[in-house]
């Protein structure tokens, strides 16, 4: 069993994959070809914004929306401490502050309480987390944003698909930014990322920045960096993306799927909890589980690959690490967290043989 089974999209899809590849094969375009394009217009189209930027990553994408909002040296972020590693570390690489407020127990996302709180003069952005495929409270975040004049970036890394009261991730707030990386719901077959936006000049400063800050050829007004989505990418999410909504319907499904049958067997364990109004594309399956060692313990004997999402928060990981604010949730969690195997194509046996293995 795989955690993500990547061969199984790929077996599906393979002559539409070659088809895509081989027609950067022969038009040579390596580099901001053709598809770069049609692929941004397909997904403004998909999650209803006026401009999609393709990037070289999710991580880039947070550092490029970053640069366009102006974040630099002195100016703190407000974000979560309950993620992967490179939201707080592009802050920092511009030489702000992450501000980390704690997380809310059910969606693991920040918690839009302790956001107005942790506002000062040095404020520059808000960035929330989508975090396992489910969008943060965007409603009382962009409130707050608008309150204070301060811009809002979703960090959609997990959450491409998802909807919260009808919209889509990604189209919630001042930019979003997601990740193509292979195991995210809509991965290529290697990095990339995208930006999106309403706004028309953040998208023209954002197209800038990925390309070394050129408005034209050799003409830089800005200081940008080599942040481009590479086209045989673009091609690969091409192909990918005719099938996405399908796929986001069947993750739904196994999501749902899992979390009947491990309500129903092992009670004790916590299982994703979906907020009013949001949808999850399940990213990960994540769950809390008492004793994390013995359960991961079992599911290692039973053959049963598993992952940890994620089991430091950032302000103890050293290079960001902080004593300066009150995270307790945050690391709570951090001990509990289990993900299971998670993709569109897990069959009931298969989900049955994980949920044997927990207990």
């Amino acid at each position: 069993m795989n955690f993500v089974d990547l061969k199984a999209q790929y077996s599906r899809i393979q002559p539409q994959i070659g088809e895509r590849i081989n027609a950067v094969l022969n038009h040579g375009q390596y580099i901001m070809g053709p598809e770069i394009g049609e692929l941004e217009s397909r997904l403004a189209e998909y999650v209803g914004v006026r401009h999609c930027i393709g990037v070289s990553s999710g991580t880039d994408a947070l550092l490029i929306a970053m640069m366009a909002l102006g974040v630099g040296p002195g100016d703190e972020v407000i974000t979560s401490p309950f993620t992967f590693f490179a939201t707080g570390e592009m802050i920092a690489l511009l030489g702000a502050t992450p501000i980390f407020v704690d997380i809310e127990p059910r969606t693991y996302n920040i918690d839009p309480n302790g956001i107005a709180a942790a506002i000062t003069p040095k404020t520059r952005a808000i960035l929330p987390v989508s975090l396992y495929g489910q969008c943060a409270n965007f409603d009382a975040i962009n409130e707050i944003g608008e309150r204070y004049g301060i811009p809002v970036i979703e960090d959609a890394a997990q959450s491409l698909g998802a909807t919260y009261k009808g919209r889509r991730s990604c189209g919630l707030s001042t930019i979003g930014c997601t990740s193509f990386f292979p195991s995210k719901p809509l991965g290529g077959y290697g990095d990339g990322g995208a930006c999106f936006t309403n706004d028309d000049a953040l998208a023209k400063c954002m197209g800038e920045i990925r390309n070394h800050g050129q408005d034209r050829r050799y003409h830089h007004p800005r200081i940008g960096l080599n942040g481009r989505l590479d086209t045989l990418q673009a091609a690969i999410l091409l192909a990918k993306l005719d099938i996405f909504p399908e796929e986001v319907a069947l993750r739904k499904q196994v999501g749902e799927r899992y979390s009947e049958m491990i309500s129903s067997k092992w009670p004790d364990i916590t299982v994703p909890y979906i907020a009013e109004g949001n949808t999850s594309v399940y990213a990960q399956y994540t769950i809390q589980v008492n004793d994390r060692e013995a359960t991961i313990d079992r599911m290692s004997r039973s053959g049963i690959p598993y992952a940890v999402h994620y089991p430091v928060p950032l302000n103890e990981q050293p290079a960001l690490r902080t004593d300066r604010f009150d995270l307790a949730v945050s690391s709570r969690l951090a001990r509990r967290v289990v993900s299971l195997p998670m993709h569109p194509y897990l069959t009931n046996v298969e989900m049955g043989a994980v949920v044997a293995s927990l207990g």
